[in-house]
């Protein structure tokens, strides 16, 4: 296989199209101002057909690494293309071989990729406030109990996000990742409830609410990641419709000094 950059927005969409369930986080990384943070990596059959696809999303610190398609394809690009010191990886189970070959990983969580048909969403109502931008400080305040670890300000200006507020006090909020609307692909997250105010069904409203924003828009795609270890985030999810779709590995990765 031959292993280069990639600049055709098209072929690497119509390539990622193939599992968008998989892919959305990528897909929403097509859109303008995300493709500017992006290194795209491909290999290719000796025929021409695009084979393995990896990105590198410099928007985030340690930026993230995505990988798919055939696993001997992923090891080529990380050894010969993408050799990014160190990364947050989001991988497939079967690119982990390849991953390991060129990198230490450590913070290993095995992960589910979950999935929401809008037909099939069962909205938990609450009393929730929309977040707009103004409310950015606040959710920085809140994440920084231990939440929020990929929040960026942007993805308030960008996304949906609700919250809950107690005596003028935002004490949990939920909002997404990434929301394309060109390519109808989103993925929540930021999901948190300050610890004093657990138990009390905050998650659900809150996550609920982004749903509803999602569904409303027209949005085809909706995902979320959540540690497999985690069965109370799980059993929330799943109470609003949430399907399990695939496992996979999160960690950072850390260059191999003899690579």
């Amino acid at each position: 296989m031959h292993v280069h950059p990639l600049s055709d927005l098209a072929a690497i969409e119509a390539f990622l199209e193939t599992d968008r369930l998989w892919s959305a986080y990528a897909l929403a990384d097509l859109d303008p101002d995300l493709w500017k943070q992006s290194e795209w990596y491909g290999a290719e059959s000796e025929s021409g057909e695009l084979r393995a696809v990896a990105l590198l999303f410099k928007g985030l610190e340690p930026p993230a690494l995505f990988t798919m398609g055939d696993p001997q394809g992923i090891t080529l690009v990380l050894g010969t293309a993408l050799r990014a010191r160190r990364a947050y990886l989001g991988v497939r189970e079967e690119h982990m071989l390849a991953v390991e070959a060129h990198y230490r990983v450590t913070d290993r969580e095995s992960m589910w990729r979950m999935m929401l048909n809008p037909h099939e969403f069962h909205p938990v109502r609450g009393s929730v406030t929309h977040l707009t931008p103004q409310y950015t400080k606040d959710l920085k305040r809140l994440y920084e109990l231990g939440g929020g670890d990929a929040f960026t300000p942007s993805q308030v200006f960008d996304g949906a996000f609700f919250g809950i507020e107690e005596r003028g006090r935002l004490v949990a909020a939920a909002g997404t990742h990434v929301l394309s609307t060109a390519r109808n692909a989103s993925a929540v997250g930021n999901v948190f409830t300050h610890p004093d105010y657990r138990g009390r069904g905050f998650a659900a409203m809150t996550t609920s609410a982004v749903c509803a924003d999602l569904i409303r828009r027209g949005m085809r795609t909706i995902v979320l990641n959540v540690a497999q270890a985690n069965t109370v985030a799980i059993h929330v999810y799943e109470k609003l419709g949430f399907k399990k779709y695939l496992p996979f590995v999160e960690g950072i990765a850390i260059r191999k000094r003899t690579n």
